[in-house]
């Protein structure tokens, strides 16, 4: 039989506890805890795979017929974004942060991308990206000149109404921003934010993010290197700048991308399979929505059940995050936490508590261990713990 692994991204679903969060600005926050607090978490495969077993947990809650083996994860790069969450646990700490702009992005970099792309901007401040529409909307309309904002994270997002900047031309106008945004500019994304009707507008689903190519070898590299398939859901090909995502499925909403990493499992191939969730981050997390968040995770475990009702004797699925965005904490961004990392498979052990990892790269060496390959990143296996 072939050797799979189904990687699975609950974004920002992280678990609390980071020894660091005070200097992120983020103690207390604790996602999985504001949500299990809610009383309406309903997890029973994610629970069934340890995950109330992981130590040092605000859930910790230790149950005896745990069938997978499980853990807590630091993470050791120096931020708290969705880029440096999935660089990492494939495998490349970050030690340097990435830019953010918290002020703004300085004139100089707002006229290269006005000279590069004939058009105003507008904004330039730190914005939630539901009220920057709502705010700046009107007046785009009127002028044409593009809404450029960013958040605590890493990020140039850039809105535009569809009816005055075609789908097409925000993302050249990204591409040309993203060639811009290098070097000590270099933010981990460019995101296309287009929307459309009337005031107060709403978004599209047609947002596309142009990230930085990791300057580094990850997980991924090693594997297409040795000929494995790497075949990206969601948002992977955008966060790994496509590097060595052989085949990719577009974002479609959490569910539709279950629905197509169910429908993979039904593929005969010998590969990574790697998943990223954004709507309990993008939908839920930033919006602060304690009740959607906890429905997001309830309905990706239920849709996880049915994954491993379809997994092989030699399947591997790791349930895990890339950060933290508390629905139930102060402001909208992301919050620095620990992570849960959940290992199932038919031929694993059951039941062992692997502790707390001091970086998220164990993931991308214990993978890489499983496929044969030398490759090890800046992490350390654990694949002679959970091997039978």
């Amino acid at each position: 039989m072939a050797k799979r692994v189904f990687w699975i991204v609950l974004d920002s679903a992280g678990c609390g506890g980071a020894p660091d969060a005070a200097a992120f600005g983020d103690e207390g926050s604790d996602t999985f805890g504001t949500c299990y607090k809610s009383g309406k978490l309903n997890i029973p495969n994610m629970e069934k795979m340890g995950m109330r077993n992981i130590e040092g947990t605000s859930f910790f809650a230790p149950r005896e017929d745990v069938e997978g083996c499980y853990c807590r994860m630091h993470e050791k790069s120096m931020g708290k974004d969705t880029t440096v969450g999935h660089w990492e646990m494939a495998g490349m700490v970050s030690p340097k942060p990435l830019p953010t702009y918290y002020d703004g992005f300085p004139q100089e970099i707002l006229d290269k991308l006005s000279d590069a792309t004939g058009r105003g901007i507008i904004c330039n401040k730190t914005y939630s990206g539901t009220e920057v529409i709502k705010d700046y909307g009107e007046e785009h309309c009127r002028t044409g000149a593009l809404i450029v904002y960013t958040s605590a994270d890493s990020v140039m997002q850039i809105a535009a109404h569809e009816d005055v900047v075609p789908i097409e031309e925000l993302y050249s106008i990204c591409r040309k921003a993203r060639k811009i945004m290098q070097g000590d500019h270099g933010v981990g994304r460019i995101i296309a934010r287009p929307f459309e009707g009337e005031w107060p507008y709403k978004r599209t689903v047609r947002r596309h993010d142009f990230s930085l190519v990791p300057p580094r070898e990850t997980v991924l590299d090693a594997l297409k290197a040795e000929g494995f398939p790497v075949i990206g859901v969601g948002k992977i090909y955008d966060i790994f700048a496509g590097k060595s995502v052989m085949f990719s499925y577009s974002n479609k909403g959490n569910e539709a991308n279950m629905v197509r990493t169910i429908d993979i499992a039904d593929a005969d191939f010998e590969g990574l399979c790697y998943v990223n969730l954004v709507d309990t981050d993008m939908i839920y997390g930033h919006r602060r929505d304690i009740e959607g968040y906890t429905n997001a995770l309830n309905t990706a475990d239920r849709q996880i059940g049915e994954l491993m009702e379809k997994m092989g004797p030699e399947d591997m699925l790791i349930i895990t995050a890339d950060h933290g965005c508390d629905p139930g904490y102060k402001g909208t961004d992301h919050t620095r936490e620990d992570v849960p990392c959940l290992i199932w498979g038919p031929g694993l052990k059951k039941g062992v508590d692997l502790g707390t990892r001091n970086t998220y790269a164990d993931q991308g060496a214990t993978i890489a261990e499983y496929f044969g390959l030398s490759y090890r990143g800046d992490g350390e296996s654990f694949l002679s713990e959970i091997m039978e």
